[in-house]
């Protein structure tokens, strides 16, 4: 819940939410919708960039151009019914788990996609569970209602069932795939009516809506349709609990939404509907001088976390944007900051985001994000206030599922491979290592396509062509537990031991089996498989 806002307080206004949903359910054209329908944009779904063919405004890097899909978390401002909405668009490929996970610590509310036809897919339950860690609400759009589409019933099911989440429909379709005719407003008891593409409405439009009981539905639902989606609208209701605005809140209910975003159909009522219910910034816990406390958002101390770093979105430019969540206080360009640790930073040129496209942001409010350029002073995790001595907490680094051994086509470029290597790595696009013994760098990553991602990043970004060969190596563990005892460790297993970006102890372990036999040989040694990033 968010404290009781002060009369026109401007943080009041913000509303920050992520999308996430299992690839390809529709996550980017419903991002292209939301954007065309508050105003921001004049062509849904194609963006013309000069000189390139048209792309998705939120997928700007060459890879996600190239391969249709989202790989980068972006950050889109827009306003909408009075509010000032902060939309992060999610990558939907498991392999960049991570850094939805850094970006859902930004959001304070979430909306699910589904595709119509498969409910929920293994990718969206690990999705939803990470909400539910941080309790973040979520609004569920099931997508796709213009092709063929599983009975709206088992859709609801099947949010029940397999994440645990009362769905409360806010809206019954009629039919789908080429039968779909639209929805029946369930609070208003109207519908509103699917225009087929081709059929006259401008993008963006408000949709035609007429009453379920005038004598004008007749000219839209034959009788048969009309008896059908009144059946199922009472069948719904009666099942389906009424929209409780705690409960929802609370991350115990779900309300949903049926549409389909490529034909920019029930995008806009979803959209009304959230600046109604979903919430703005709510206080945080942090360390403020070694106590636990609570940062709030109508407070006077200007203060957030850095939740994403992000390297050459200019590549003329070499620059390095720091993604910030303001969690307190006003912010005014200019000011001085100073991290956790005591580094500080005058914050001359902050940027809001459309994209890759940015304007100087002046001033900038609780739930908020803005970016804030800076040459590898920032990283993940970093908490950032006018005071210095407000942390929040740290954003965890997870144990990478594949590691790779980096090797240059030209040996003499090694310290233009490690500049590369560790910027990416501060970004999180992969993990890095630094093994004791030898010069070569260890790549660590969830899945292969963030080493795809990362060759191709390379090649273009740097000039640098490098292979990923396999490593020795299966896992990896970070050290823990008394220094002496690390230490003893560590001399044991020298052909293992590596540092991190951060300098601290990895082991690189050929199997998870080795790392269960090191851990009852050395039960003083703590081997973690996350580690918290702090500043």
């Amino acid at each position: 819940m968010t404290s009781s806002p002060a009369a026109g307080a401007e943080w009041a206004r913000r509303r920050s939410f992520a999308i996430i949903s299992h690839p390809d359910a529709g996550k980017t054209t419903l991002t292209e919708t939301m954007l065309l329908t508050a105003g921001a944009i004049r062509l849904a779904g194609q963006v013309k960039a000069r000189g390139e063919s048209r792309r998705t405004s939120s997928d700007w890097m060459k890879i996600e151009q190239e391969r249709g899909i989202s790989v980068s978390a972006s950050v889109m401002t827009f306003e909408h019914k009075g509010l000032l909405f902060n939309l992060l668009d999610t990558p939907g490929h498991e392999d960049f788990s991570e850094d939805t996970y850094r970006t859902l610590t930004a959001a304070d509310s979430a909306i699910m996609v589904l595709d119509a036809a498969k409910g929920v897919e293994p990718r969206t339950l690990k999705l939803v569970e990470v909400c539910r860690l941080r309790d973040i609400p979520i609004v569920t759009f099931i997508n796709k209602m213009d092709r063929e589409a599983l009975d709206p019933i088992e859709l609801l099911e099947d949010i029940q069932e397999k994440l645990a989440l009362d769905a409360t429909p806010m809206q019954w379709p009629s039919g789908s795939g080429n039968r779909f005719r639209g929805v029946v407003d369930l609070h208003r008891d109207e519908f509103v009516v699917y225009q087929r593409p081709g059929e006259q409405r401008q993008a963006g439009e408000p949709t035609e809506r007429v009453a379920m009981n005038g004598n004008s539905i007749t000219e839209i639902l034959t009788e048969e349709e009309l008896d059908e989606v009144k059946e199922g609208a009472e069948v719904a209701t009666e099942l389906c609990p009424p929209f409780d605005q705690q409960a929802f809140l609370e991350g115990h209910r779900t309300p949903v939404f049926f549409g389909t975003a490529l034909r920019d159909f029930g995008v806009r009522d979803m959209l009304d509907s959230m600046a109604d219910f979903i919430p703005g910034p709510a206080p945080l816990e942090a360390d403020v001088n070694g106590k636990a406390s609570e940062i709030d958002p109508g407070g006077k101390e200007v203060a957030g976390f850095v939740f994403k770093v992000q390297a050459n979105m200019d590549p003329n430019h070499r620059d390095r944007v720091a993604f910030l969540r303001l969690s307190s206080g006003k912010f005014r360009r200019g000011m001085k900051l100073k991290t956790d640790s005591g580094k500080q930073i005058t914050v001359s040129a902050p940027v809001m985001f459309f994209a890759q496209d940015r304007e100087i942001a002046d001033e900038a409010f609780a739930g908020d994000v803005i970016g804030v350029p800076n040459h590898g002073t920032l990283r993940v995790g970093d908490s950032l206030s006018e005071s210095g001595k407000i942390r929040f907490s740290g954003i965890p680094n997870f144990a990478p599922e594949i590691l790779r051994r980096a090797r240059l086509a030209d040996p003499l470029k090694a310290k233009h491979l490690k500049k590369a290597l560790e910027s990416l790595a501060e970004e999180g696009v992969t993990q890095l290592f630094r093994p004791t013994i030898g010069g070569d760098f260890i790549v660590g990553a969830v899945g292969q396509l963030q080493i795809d991602v990362m060759r191709e990043r390379v090649k273009a970004e740097y000039g640098l062509d490098v292979d990923f060969e396999p490593a020795p190596y299966d896992t990896a563990r970070w050290l823990g537990g008394d220094d002496d005892k690390v230490e003893a460790f560590a001399d044991r297993h020298k052909s293992a031991m590596a540092e991190d970006i951060g300098g601290d102890p990895v082991f690189l372990a050929k199997s998870a089996w080795e790392v269960s036999y090191s851990e009852e040989k050395f039960p003083d040694v703590r081997f973690h498989r996350a580690k918290e990033r702090r500043g």
